[in-house]
């Protein structure tokens, strides 16, 4: 077979990154630390918005907006961080981290809250949402319906990671029925992502892959032949190589 050096590189900056964030404690504070702003702050929103009354109809409005909004733009990061190999940057080991869920994509079963929670702290991009939103919203630079829509996504983003969960984890009658509703993710729809390349990046119920698969095809290389082979080498924590 012959030796492909660049993949080699990468495959050892791959498993320095795993190296560091499973022996620097800074990476398991921070995913906490995110975790807690983050539920924070969407907290703290709907505490701003709470006073604004926009009527049931445009709840609904902007609820089935958000939805939209939330599945495509953690499709968006999805995408993004698939393709992601910086390795030896600062936040290095939290990319390396996450390109292990397409090798082992399993979770440990914990009630629902605790997976709220627990997963919003992979999110870092979502807190400078999150403080984006409560700028507009706080300083009324958004119309009411608006800062409903804002609050919604932020909070659907969570819901998102909870909705990957149960696709991987749980299969009981009301997820199901959820599924079926549109509401969460279908384990069919979302096996593409798993068994084919470079499709399928949404994950809060996949509304919006028709338009995701076609941004990936135009700017992503996929990770089936790319980032997925950085961690061919890799043995240690969070692979069913251990």
């Amino acid at each position: 077979m012959t030796r492909d050096p660049a993949l080699e590189e990468k495959q050892r900056q791959f498993n320095a990154a795993m190296e560091r964030y499973e022996k620097v404690p800074f990476y398991r504070v921070l995913g906490k630390a995110v975790s807690l702003a983050n539920v924070s702050l969407q907290l703290y929103l709907l505490y701003l918005v709470w006073p604004s009354s926009i009527g049931a109809p445009l709840q609904l409005v902007a609820l089935l907006a958000a939805y939209v909004l939330a599945d495509f733009v953690n499709g968006l990061v999805h995408i993004y961080m698939d393709g992601n190999d910086g390795y030896e940057s600062v936040v290095g080991p939290l990319v390396a981290a996450f390109h292990l869920h397409h090798q082992t994509p399993k979770y440990k079963k914990n009630p629902l809250l605790v997976v709220y929670f627990d997963e919003s702290g992979a999110k870092l991009w979502l807190v400078g949402y999150l403080l984006l939103a409560a700028i507009a919203i706080g300083t009324r630079s958004v119309p009411p319906v608006i800062a409903w829509v804002l609050v919604y996504a932020g909070i659907l983003s969570s819901v998102a990671e909870v909705s990957h969960y149960c696709c991987h984890t749980l299969d009981s009658r009301w997820v199901r029925l959820l599924r079926s509703a549109g509401v969460l993710l279908s384990k069919q729809h979302h096996a593409r992502h798993h068994r084919e390349d470079n499709v399928n990046y949404a994950f809060l119920n996949g509304v919006t892959d028709p338009l995701l698969n076609a941004i990936a095809r135009r700017w992503s290389r996929g990770y089936r032949n790319h980032t997925d082979a950085h961690y061919a080498t890799y043995t240690g924590a969070g692979t069913s190589n251990r």
